[in-house]
């Protein structure tokens, strides 16, 4: 049984099964709300599987909802990829999928409700003025000269908004609540703004458009739903969204909830930076498997059960902590150990050339595609005179205990031959380029009549009968666990660790041939790997997903 199978009920659960047993709800709903504004990371991953899993767990219904209400932003290629990572997640949303802008009439009218009962009023402030006039924490906010105009008149100057009589950031449409509120974000908050920008959706209807505060819960109202569920940097807008929905005709009255997002370290999840990453080339796009992105860790290979595990392993909690990211690949490493073809590469290799054998030989092997699963079947590796070792499992002057490739020093060749090191080749620098060694022919299939053991396996890769492959070993793309750990006057590019991407020329066993992008494999005794899509018919590009070793293992 996994952790996230195993383990108590968290606080939103709590809640829910409050509002359940008390008639509250008879069921439940809950929505993802993201602004097409950017590429999904892996926070949200949390708040996506979030609030699906709560909807799936309790018989209830789930939506998908675009908070478009700021066109100069938004891109339809941000909504084509947030719903196509969303549906990678496994999260099936139905008939359930719904834009803001869907609701800018029936928004709109509610704010002609709140001009009508003396709630809102249109400022002819400027955004400097109203950030002035807002005062402090410790100052109370000072009235705008607009505030007491009657709401005759600001009906007709938010129509002439609408109408696009007024230029951008000439008026503005502000609630009229309390200036002197301890809450700045209730200091009579704006909810409408002046932008003359074409909508993906609704084209050049508006002009006008809703602030996020004020689109938000009313979305959530029309829609049902019950349980808005959102990270703790949104408690303090909570009043807001509370004061909307009490004094607006609204058909349900959904209920704010704040769980703390999800943080790992060494990654960054702020979608200005993350853009900023790309616009200045530090990564090649928002689905570089550097990124956190959910298309960048989909690209680097990692599953869509690796994600839920960790986000249920991370935990839902009332305070922010920070992941490790050693988890994160923990949990991918655990779900590929078991579904996950092997296969041989050679990722440096060295020349091993195998004398006794003749220059023709090729003989053929039996490995297991997986060694714990006999039902995953087998594959052939081929041998010849000349293969391909690791440069790392060859040791001229090995020390005590070192059980690979050495002058002298038998070793198994995984599935194949035992053989033994009976010459070194060298350049004229004195760097080794070819190791010569013989094969007991007796060893073939890798034991011998004798029983004898050979303490040292090391993978191989024929050098005439092999794939060869282009592979992208990428590490973490910051240097700290916390980026945004700076020197003074510092930025958050400084940490970029600039070694994050090694490229290398692979060579792999001939199954490698039949791979397909996507596909994700173990390379024996090295890590787990999947096919890159920037792979084609004449080349054959691959990314390291996470290594064999265990760091998050060993320090639980």
């Amino acid at each position: 049984m996994s952790e996230s199978e195993n383990r108590s009920k968290n606080f939103i659960e709590e809640i829910i099964d409050e509002d359940l047993a008390s008639g509250k709800h008879d069921s439940i709903v809950t929505r993802f709300p993201p602004e097409p504004n950017g590429y999904l990371h892996i926070g949200h991953a949390m708040a996506i599987l979030l609030n699906f899993g709560l909807a799936k767990n309790y018989g209830g219904r789930f939506h998908l909802r675009f908070d478009d209400t700021n066109p100069v932003k938004e891109e339809m290629e941000y909504v084509e990829s947030i719903k196509e990572d969303v549906a990678w997640l496994g999260v099936d949303w139905g008939d359930n999928l719904f834009f803001a802008s869907d609701y800018f009439d029936q928004l709109y009218e509610w704010a002609c409700h709140l001009i009508r009962e003396g709630k809102a009023y249109v400022d002819d402030s400027s955004a400097e003025e109203i950030r002035k006039m807002r005062g402090t924490l410790t100052e109370p906010g000072s009235e705008s000269p607009s505030r007491n105009r009657p709401s005759e008149e600001s009906l007709d100057l938010f129509e002439r908004m609408k109408t696009g009589e007024f230029a951008n950031g000439e008026k503005v449409l502000r609630a009229r609540i309390d200036m002197a509120n301890p809450n700045l974000i209730m200091r009579d908050p704006v909810l409408y703004r002046i932008a003359h920008a074409h909508h993906h959706r609704t084209g050049d209807k508006w002009c006008i458009y809703p602030m996020y505060d004020f689109a938000h819960g009313q979305s959530d109202a029309i829609e049902g739903i019950t349980h808005s569920i959102c990270t703790l940097e949104f408690e303090i807008h909570r009043p807001l969204y509370d004061w909307f929905i009490q004094n607006l005709p609204v058909p349900h009255t959904p209920r704010q909830i704040e769980f703390a997002r999800l943080n790992t370290t060494y990654t960054i999840t702020s979608k200005r930076k993350l853009l900023q990453l790309v616009q200045e080339n530090h990564v090649t796009g928002w689905d570089d498997p550097r990124m956190p992105t959910i298309s960048g860790v989909r690209r680097r290979g990692y599953t869509p059960e690796s994600l839920w595990e960790f986000t249920s392993r991370g935990g839902v909690a009332k305070r922010n902590k920070i992941n490790d990211l050693a988890l994160m690949e923990f949990c991918l490493r655990q779900d590929l150990e078991n579904k996950t073809l092997r296969r041989m590469a050679v990722l440096d290799p060295l020349k091993v050339i195998i004398t006794n054998l003749p220059e023709d030989a090729k003989e053929s092997y039996a490995g297991p595609n997986h060694p714990g699963n006999p039902e995953m079947g087998e594959r052939n590796v081929v041998l010849t005179r000349e293969i391909y070792i690791e440069r790392a499992d060859f040791m001229e002057d090995p020390p005590r205990k070192y059980f690979r490739l050495a002058p002298g020093k038998e070793v198994r060749l995984r599935y194949a031959c035992y053989i033994t090191c009976t010459e070194v080749i060298k350049d004229d620098d004195g760097i080794i380029i070819e190791v010569h060694a013989e094969m007991d022919p007796e060893s073939r299939g890798g034991s011998t009549p004798d029983g004898r053991r050979v303490k040292g396996t090391i993978h191989w890769a024929s050098a005439v009968e092999n794939v060869p492959f282009e592979c992208r070993l990428y590490d973490n793309l910051f240097l700290k666990e916390d980026p945004m750990e700076v020197e003074e006057g510092g930025s958050f590019i400084d940490n970029l660790n600039q070694d994050s991407l090694k490229v290398v020329t692979g060579h792999g066993e001939p199954a490698l041939a039949e791979v397909k992008t996507g596909d994700r494999f173990q390379f024996e005794r090295i890590g787990y790997f999947c096919v890159d899509p920037d792979t084609t018919e004449d080349k054959l590009v691959i990314n390291r997903s996470v290594g064999l070793r265990d760091s998050w293992g060993k320090k639980k």
